[in-house]
């Protein structure tokens, strides 16, 4: 999955709808309290799980947006959720929250974050699912999704005080880390905001251990996100999923915990020009968490997949 940024009149629409949250919180001090944020949305939270049809069916067997009844059977919802592999729902009709509580509890701060932003979104209100003849599209519900992981992110990273946090400190993990712990967020969404919010070229990749699960029973998945600045995305478009996870491959250890890589790589940029990029991974156990950022002109000459990587890379942790 890859991030997506919006244009800037959805942006500010968005954002005024943050400033009004805060504003309407007494604009509090990170970490945000979600239940807060229910109470002034005056919203319902309630849990469901995945593996179990029972709570969920009870919960959407009655759901309306407006006064059009958005299922004609309640199986479909159950349907949806499969296919989608939903973490979460909003229910309009009821101003209500559904999270699944199967998925690991760090991860229901995001989920219940980014349906408060389908509620507070109006033009989000009739595109909740729609009904078999109206679905949305791939493309109309990328966007709207994209739409709520925006909100979400400025949400519970407090809009613009984010960017002022991270300022002047050098893009580690050990930012990174200092930030999750400020605003309560994990590390993955730490860093998906911290890469979108600078303004170098930096790429963040969530996915598997890159040198392969050490569990047979465990899917691979090396790119299940693939974060770019938007200096990024101008200046380094051909730079493919790919192709980093072949660099990060090259600079990995086969550690099974803790950092896992450590240095410095050259990444061709648009026009064929080798750019310096400092790399950092760590792996979490479950995840591999990777930040590149830019340093600048490179004069290395190796090249893996299309992209230059350097000979004197530290190997100390490659072993």
């Amino acid at each position: 999955m890859r991030n997506r940024f919006l244009d800037e009149r959805t942006a500010r629409d968005i954002d005024t709808l943050i400033a009004k949250i805060l504003r309407g919180l007494g604009r509090p001090e990170p970490p945000l309290v979600l239940d807060d944020v229910r109470a002034l949305q005056k919203l319902d939270r309630h849990y469901y799980s995945s593996v179990d049809e029972g709570p969920l069916r009870e919960f959407v067997s009655r759901a309306y947006i407006g006064a059009k009844q958005v299922f004609s059977r309640p199986t479909l919802i159950l349907d949806v959720v499969r296919k989608r592999s939903l973490k979460a729902l909003y229910l309009p009709d009821r101003r209500r929250v559904l999270i699944d509580s199967s998925q690991p509890k760090l991860k229901w701060r995001w989920s219940e974050a980014h349906e408060i932003i389908h509620d507070g979104v109006p033009w989000h209100q009739d595109t909740m699912f729609g009904d078999t003849e109206y679905t949305l599209s791939p493309a109309c519900h990328e966007q709207i999704e994209a739409e709520a992981n925006y909100g979400a992110g400025r949400l519970l990273f407090f809009q613009d005080q984010f960017r002022e946090f991270a300022r002047g400190s050098e893009p580690t993990f050990e930012l990174i880390k200092a930030a999750t712990k400020r605003y309560g967020n994990t590390m993955t969404s730490t860093l998906w905001r911290l890469v979108e919010a600078l303004d170098i070229p930096a790429l963040g990749i969530v996915g598997s251990h890159p040198r392969g699960s050490a569990d047979p029973n465990r899917p691979e998945q090396q790119c299940r996100y693939f974060i770019r600045s938007r200096t990024f995305m101008e200046r380094f478009s051909s730079v493919t999923e790919d192709a980093a996870c072949a660099v990060l491959r090259a600079h990995s250890s086969s550690k099974r915990g803790g950092p896992i890589a450590n240095g410095d790589v050259s990444l061709l940029d648009d026009r064929g020009e080798p750019q310096l990029f400092h790399l950092e991974s760590f792996y979490n156990g479950h995840e591999a968490l990777t930040i590149f950022t830019c340093k600048g002109p490179s004069l290395m000459k190796m090249t893996v997949s299309g992209v230059k990587i350097p000979m004197n890379v530290s190997s100390r942790l490659r072993r």
